[in-house]
């Protein structure tokens, strides 16, 4: 067993007591929270040869090794976007360590690599993304990063030479970013990561070829003001909408015209509400947004001489919930979850149904992106079962075809999804997803690995994931509760979880766990939990409050100590969903589930598999420092608390394919040998 390899080592404790509204707080670890010092890196090598010795001793782990790397290591499509008849995507080849960027010249070209980043020459860690394609197709930006870090290098690179041209964008972040239609110029906005705290944001106008001094300055922003670029035009009228926020409170809106008119127009002054532009080659500016529809609503957008624009309907309000939406020079295509299952509408750009996208079943459609001036729509279909592929719409048509697909060896033929109901704490009927072989699904007592999201709205469907097909290939199953905090079930389903009243999300899970239990289906022996960025917080939240539930839990990437989460990085952005201590009674909700504060001496804690890593500046690394170490000094059950931290690692997976297989490896032959699965 793992626990049988040795006690974890011992970290010193160094207690820090302030106050908050009058509450005396200790915390013992925060020392850990610089991660240059030299004495907390110490400390990650002594943890990282601790976890090597209890994962690599797993039974059955080069087997799982050889599983993970042939299911990982496919063929690969995203990122897809269309000039002319010339599609542009990011691909990862097998045997690839990254994704390139690639083109396709019409339906049935051949794949041309136009960047490939392993001939950067700074190692497999740099990754890269397409982000922009000029009009004319001749021009590409992508985003290069080192791992998964949040500030990037950003790269024109020309299509025809495969060269990069002078005129990229330093190191920093990248705020908005637009070409000019006629693929010689581009708008921008952009912070060095070098820059002061009170670097001014410009929105700037920089033709290729020339220094970057001569760019041209649209308007400067001052103050706590923020600026995003939020669409590139498709034709001469129009220039760039663009967003500048006034903190988290409200925005304008400015058009930048090509018309002739001079300086920026604008369409919005202080909007208090969601507003996401889309401009048509026709000149129209649509929009979708939540003012006056709680369940938002997609309007033309008319600017006035005095700042408020008309807002007419285009496609109204309805029962459900827009998730996502796009739009070609002729049709709108808009996303509703019923009853937690997509749906995808297809409207004309004057609001008249046309038909919709057929889905079968249990399945997940995202929208990601149309042809510019064109005809197609293309989005991402999947489901628990089957891998991500990609499809294209022919709008007028309607007319659906495969574009790319990815072909993981996993035979989906003995399993069945099944959606049941049970009843939260407050009596309120929670849907929950039920996945595995159809022996084991209405059989039982089974190894169950469970996960949920709870936070910001966002919504939980059907989707492929390698983790969890692992398991289920050795016998577990997988259950997915559509906790309250996302929006499955509308905007009202967000809202009954948000900021103070978030123990509502962790009670739904605590509700699945105990229900999968008294069901008959599990055991607290045999039930694992796993969750990442929101859901590590939700998991770990769950594990403190029930550690009697739980067997083993993996918490990937997570916020831990919502006390002082809000003080690192830009995590303060996240007040109006969390809340933060500054406020009295949003302190009093997060110091009462803050799971680094919920730990308590001489408790029996399930096994515990934390993840993170040096470059996550969303869900700072801090939080699985301080919590490896308070749960391996107070933990009574001798089950093992690792620490699986690479310097590398941020908050997206941008690792490499041989990195990807052993962290994932480690993931499943963790929960593998807690659950005692099959090899």
């Amino acid at each position: 067993m793992l626990n049988s390899i040795g006690s974890p080592p011992a970290t010193a404790l160094r207690p820090v007591t302030e106050v908050i509204h009058d509450v005396s707080i200790s915390d013992p670890y925060r020392w850990l929270e610089d991660q240059h010092d030299p004495e907390t890196r110490s400390w990650l090598d002594t943890q990282n040869q601790y976890a090597r010795k209890q994962l690599d001793h797993i039974p059955g782990r080069q087997q799982i090794a050889s599983r993970v790397r042939s299911l990982l290591d496919v063929e690969t499509y995203d990122s897809l976007q269309k000039r002319g008849d010339t599609y542009f995507f990011r691909k990862r080849a097998k045997g690839q360590e990254q994704p390139c960027i690639c083109l396709r010249n019409g339906d049935s070209g051949q794949d041309e690599v136009i960047v490939d980043p392993a001939k950067h020459g700074r190692g497999p860690h740099t990754a890269i993304r397409l982000l922009s394609v000029s009009a004319n197709g001749g021009l590409l930006l992508c985003e290069c990063k080192q791992g998964g870090e949040r500030d990037a290098e950003f790269e024109i690179v020309d299509v025809r030479t495969r060269e990069t041209l002078p005129d990229s964008l330093p190191h920093g972040r990248l705020r908005g970013f637009a070409f000019e239609c006629d693929g010689r110029s581009f708008y921008y906005v952009h912070r060095p990561s070098a820059a002061p705290s009170n670097y001014q944001l410009t929105v700037r106008h920089h033709r290729l070829g020339t220094s970057f001094q001569e760019d041209t300055e649209l308007f400067a922003l001052t103050g706590s003001d923020k600026a995003d670029l939020y669409l590139v035009p498709g034709t001469v009228k129009l220039g760039i909408l663009i967003t500048r926020s006034h903190g988290t409170t409200s925005a304008d809106f400015l058009l930048v015209s090509k018309n002739g008119t001079p300086g920026p127009r604008t369409v919005l002054e202080n909007a208090d509400y969601e507003f996401a532009p889309f401009l048509l080659p026709d000149g129209r500016i649509l929009a979708c947004t939540n003012l006056g529809a709680a369940n938002r609503r997609i309007v033309e957008v008319t600017p006035q001489t005095s700042g408020a624009a008309h807002f007419s309907d285009i496609v109204p309000e309805c029962e459900l919930l827009i998730q996502k939406w796009t739009a070609t020079r002729e049709c709108i295509f808009v996303s509703y979850l019923r009853e937690h299952k997509t749906e995808v509408l297809i409207f004309d750009v004057q609001g008249q149904r046309l038909g919709h996208l057929p889905i079968a079943g249990a399945e997940t459609i995202r929208i990601i992106g149309a042809s510019e001036c064109g005809d197609e729509v293309f989005f991402e279909r999947e489901s628990f079962t089957s891998a991500t592929r990609i499809d294209r719409c022919l709008a007028r048509s309607q007319t659906v075809l495969p574009w790319a697909r990815k072909l993981v060896p996993f035979e989906p033929d003995r399993l069945t999804c099944r959606s049941e109901w049970f009843s939260a704490r407050d009596g309120t009927r929670v849907p929950m997803y039920i996945v595995g072989r159809r022996e084991f699904v209405d059989g039982g007592p089974r190894p169950i690995i469970m996960t949920a999201y709870g936070g910001f709205g966002i919504s939980q469907t059907p989707q492929f994931s390698i983790f969890v097909a692992a398991l289920l290939e050795r016998g577990c199953l997988f259950a997915l509760p559509n906790i309250r905090g996302g929006s499955e079930l509308g905007v009202q389903w967000h809202l009954a979880a948000r900021r103070q009243k978030h123990q509502i999300a962790i009670d739904d899970f605590l509700a699945a766990a105990e229900w999968l239990i008294d069901s008959g289906r599990t055991t607290p022996q045999k039930l694992g939990i796993f969750g990442g960025s929101h859901a590590g917080l939700l998991v770990a939240a769950a594990m403190t409050q029930r550690p009697e539930l739980f067997r083993v839990v993996v918490c990937i990437a997570p916020l831990l100590d919502m006390v002082r989460y809000h003080l690192f990085d830009n995590a303060k952005a996240w007040k109006n969903e969390l809340g933060t201590a500054e406020d009295a009674g949003d302190f009093t909700a997060l110091y009462a589930y803050s799971p680094y504060h919920k730990v308590v001496d001489g408790t029996c804690y399930p096994a515990t598999l934390f993840v993170s890593g040096d470059r996550d500046q969303n869900c700072n690394p801090l939080h699985a420092r301080k919590m490896t170490a308070r749960l391996q000094g107070a933990s009574a059950s001798g089950r093992p608390v690792l620490l699986d931290y690479h310097p590398y690692r941020g908050h997206s997976p941008v690792l490499p394919l041989d990195d990807r297989v052993k962290s994932l490896t480690d993931r499943i032959a963790f929960v593998s040998e807690q659950l005692n699965l099959a090899v």
